[in-house]
Order: C-alpha cells, then structure tokens, then sequence
C-alpha cells in the first residue's frame, strides 16, 4: 500500500474515532481481521494515526544516522527512496496495530510507539527473506577464514550481506562504493587510501571468498542481487548543463560527412537564387558560407569524436584567407554551372 504526499491527508474523525473505540474495547484485531471494506477504512485511519510517529521515532533518526539531512527535516523532504523505506515502515507498523491490538488500549499512541522497533524489524526480515536474503546476516566462519580474518574485509563482507537484501540502489551502481570508502577509513584508519576503486577490489575479493561456496553463494547473494531494482542511470551532461547524446553505433565521421553535404546542399541553392538576382559573387559566397556553415551546429557536428578537431574549421577559417577565397569562389561557381547539389562542395 505505497501512497504517495497527497494521499497523507486527515482521516474523517469518526473512522478515527471508531479505531481508538475498538482498540479501548480491544476488539480492534477482531473486527480488522477481514478483507473487506471495514479493514481499509480502518487501515486508513490507522495509517493516519502512525505516520507521524513514525516518522517521528523512526524516520528522522535513521536518516540522520545515514547523513540525510534534509530527508530528516520533513516528509516532503524525503528522497525517493528514503521515502519508500518511510512507507515500509509505516505498512508495517500498521499492520501490526490491526493484528496485535486484541487487548483493551487506552493511550494507542503511547502503545504503538512501544512497539516500533519489534514492528519494523520483523517487518524487514520478512521482506529480506522474501528476496532470498539472510534475515540476520553474520559472517561463516568459513568466509572469515577465506578473508583472512581481516577486520575489515569481515565488515564489508556483512555489509555486503546486508545490502543485497535492501530494494535500494546506489544510483547507477550496483554496491555503495562511495559510503563504503568512508566506513573503511574509519575502519582503518587508512583515509589517504580509502577510495572508491580500492573498495570496488576488494568487494571483488570479498565476492571470489563468497564463491567458495557455491550453493550458499547462489542463495544469498546472487539471487537477492537479482531481486533488486536495477540501477537507473541519470542523463549525462556537458559543462554547460546540456544533455550528451549518446553516441549510436557506427561510424561518427559518416554521420559528420553526410550532415555536410546536407548543408553544402542547402548553401549551394541559397548562392543559386541571390546569384540568379544579380548579386556579386564573392559576397555572395562568403555570407552564406558564414551564415550556413557559421552558425548552424547540429546533433550531429557538435558531437565527439571527429577524425579532425573541428569539422567546420576548414570551411569558416578559410574565409579569412585571401587566396583561399578566390578558391572557394571558384570551386562553388563550376558547382554552380554544373548544376551540382553540393555533394561535389570540397572546401
């Protein structure tokens, strides 16, 4: 039951009032017990009533543990997948409200903050075991052994176990390198050589321990691997903030030579039309040169990799040479009689 902001919103005070009725007669249990439209109504206001404390007692802690400030300042602060684990809690502590509550409660806040912790927990081993995940990793002490007994590389390795069995991702990576850097160095002591790609190595020796064991390898790590949402990859950007396209297989110097002669085309029937009114040849040439081949970057000429630095530096350098000029004049004029496209355009 995921809902997003703008469902939180206040339950009708008499379904309110209806759950701390039953939960004070302590028939609450009982009469949510079916599947029908009295367990959502009261689902409702159950989840209505926990939310805040469990954002409260729960939420806002755990977040600041992992460093998420502005996720701990408020709900709507929440970072997508903070706030998936927000409403997992919720769910849970929720469910265990409707199916525990059988005994008479007067204070139902007070009885549901008491039983946070035993709510969540259970709640996030049984989701762990749905995915195949250990519920309450520890270290073999076969796989100690393998790693050496070193400390660290037995704290990653329980790490490692822990992570396989959440939903999250590390953005577009498949393990948290980066807060697992910092976790070494304190660890270690070892900050100067406690980066990313020194974590990466040795979660590959971790993982070539762990397949000692193939079986137990298959069953608690490959296979809660596999269960994760895979990594979404974030659009990438040049220093000015603009999305990269990527680059489509095959040859990029053909598609930078086919957008060419597509331009050549475009100027060679410009120069056409003004020379056909009388206009005077080498201006002509030069402004539409300029204008056409000056200005006009598109997907493709603006892309790396090119065979040469700038596809068009030939074309608009050259016209600020006098010789070269008299050339290109030249050249475009016996297009121009021949009647060419400006597939023949050779700057």
């Amino acid at each position: 039951m995921v809902i997003s902001y703008g469902s939180i919103t206040r339950s009708e005070p008499d379904t309110l009032c209806r759950l701390r009725e039953l939960a004070a007669a302590g028939s609450l249990a009982t009469a949510a017990s079916g599947d029908g439209a009295e367990r959502t109504v009261l689902a409702g206001a159950a989840y209505e009533l926990v939310w805040p404390i469990v954002f409260a007692r729960v939420t806002r802690r755990f977040e600041r543990k992992r460093g998420h400030a502005v996720c701990a300042s408020g709900l709507t602060k929440l970072a997508d997948e903070c706030l998936d684990r927000f409403h997992d809690d919720v769910e849970a502590v929720v469910d265990d409200l409707l199916t525990h509550a059988r005994r008479p409660i007067r204070h139902l806040e007070a009885w549901v903050t008491a039983r946070l912790g035993a709510a969540t927990v259970n709640a996030h081993r049984r989701r762990r075991g749905e995915r195949g995940a250990l519920q309450r990793p520890r270290l073999p002490g076969w796989l100690a052994d393998g790693l050496g007994r070193d400390r660290w590389l037995m704290a990653l390795a329980v790490d490692m176990l822990v992570w396989v069995g959440v939903s999250g991702t590390a953005g577009d990576q498949l393990w948290p390198v980066e807060s697992w850097a910092q976790a070494r160095g304190a660890c270690t002591g070892d900050w100067q050589g406690s980066d990313p790609a020194t974590v990466q190595r040795e979660i590959e020796s971790v993982l070539a321990a762990m397949r000692a064991r193939p079986a137990w390898y298959r069953s608690f790590v490959e296979r809660p691997i596999g269960a994760k949402r895979p990594p979404v990859v974030t659009m990438a950007v040049d220093p000015y903030g603009e999305p990269v396209l990527p680059l489509v297989p095959g040859d990029p110097d053909a598609r930078v030579e086919s957008e060419l002669r597509h331009l050549a085309g475009d100027a060679v029937r410009v120069i056409v039309a003004r020379l056909g009114r009388g206009e005077p040849a080498e201006t002509v040439v030069v402004e539409v040169l300029h204008t056409i081949f000056g200005g006009a970057f598109t997907g493709t000429l603006d892309q790396m990799p090119h065979s040469m630095a700038d596809p068009l530096g030939g074309i608009v350098g050259g016209l600020t040479d006098r010789s070269r000029v008299d050339r290109i004049v030249t050249e475009i004029l016996a297009i121009v009689d021949e009647g060419d496209d400006g597939g023949a355009l050779s700057m």
